[in-house]
């Protein structure tokens, strides 16, 4: 069993940054990959970016590539999402989540474990 909590949520000017952190519990972090998704008001939740296991392997949607860096520190439990040059279509309640395989990892119904999620709104 894996429970997720993000946290560094906020408002932000678009441009601005923000870091979203996602703390992990349980004794098997370390070997599920991990990704972040967001949902916007009235749309589907869609995949940001992905972590492997050991992360070595990073994943992102084109909307992150080039301006989102996901990492991971297995030792504290964390997942980060280092989000920068955010617009406000970047709006939206973002959400970390854990998969038990390391398939599917862009898509929702790969992915066992999710947190409560954390809103970030980017002002124009």
């Amino acid at each position: 069993q894996v429970q997720l909590v993000e946290s560094g949520g906020g408002l932000v000017q678009a441009g601005g940054s923000l870091t979203l952190s996602c703390a992990a519990s349980g004794r098997t972090f370390g070997t599920y990959p991990m990704g972040w998704f967001r949902q916007a008001p009235g749309k589907e939740r869609e995949f940001v970016a992905a972590i492997n296991w050991s992360g070595g392997n990073r994943y992102y949607a084109d909307s992150a590539k080039g301006r989102f860096i996901i990492s991971r520190d297995t030792a504290k439990n964390t997942v980060v999402l280092q989000m920068n040059s955010l617009t406000p279509e970047d709006t939206a309640v973002y959400y970390c989540a854990a998969s038990s395989t390391p398939y599917g990892l862009a898509i929702t119904s790969g992915y066992d474990y999710w947190g409560q999620g954390t809103q970030v709104t980017v002002s124009s």
